[in-house]
């Protein structure tokens, strides 16, 4: 579009264009100190990296009004505890987190129909008890943990009917 002859046109601004870098003659190295030169490290309690694991809590919001509690039991705990099992599920495909994951995580500790024993709900209410505090990582790894990836491998409609017949048979009690 044209400009009226009083504003300032200043052609000198108007050619400028973007120009790169001169090419570095070196190749780059992983010399930084916190680089992974050997890939990702494995181990105890390092669990397994995927993509867009955040958006596992905003799934996990969607399950809060059908998850069945305990008496003591709060909803924020069995969140933060089977957010990381649901993680695990999800980065084993190399995927990011879907809802099925987090439905398979809170079908495995009863937190979905059909509801837990008694025991299940004692045993699982000294687990999860106080998992969501950022100071309770072991514990909340802990729960990862006692999900075997097998278990984690099957269908959602595989452990539902499993959970039927017997829940305490896919978790390894430690």
């Amino acid at each position: 579009m044209a400009a009226p002859d009083y504003v300032p046109n200043d052609t000198a601004v108007a050619n400028r264009h973007y120009v790169s870098p001169p090419r570095r003659p070196q190749p780059w190295v992983a010399n930084r100190p916190a680089e992974l030169t050997n890939g990702q490290p494995t181990g105890a309690g390092l669990g397994i990296p995927g993509p867009d694991q955040g958006y596992a809590l905003r799934l996990a919001r969607r399950f809060e009004g059908q998850l069945l509690l305990g008496p003591g039991e709060h909803a924020d705990d069995a969140i933060a505890g089977c957010v990381g099992v649901a993680l695990k599920r999800a980065a084993s495909f190399g995927r990011a987190p879907v809802a099925a994951d987090l439905e398979v995580a809170f079908r495995v500790f009863g937190f979905l129909p059909p509801g837990p024993d008694e025991s299940l709900v004692a045993w699982r209410k000294e687990l999860f008890a106080g998992v969501s505090h950022p100071h309770h990582y072991a514990e909340a790894r802990h729960l990862v943990d006692l999900v075997p990836e097998s278990v984690l491998r099957m269908p959602p409609n595989e452990i539902e009917a499993a959970c039927a017949a017997d829940i305490s048979s896919l978790l390894t009690h430690q």
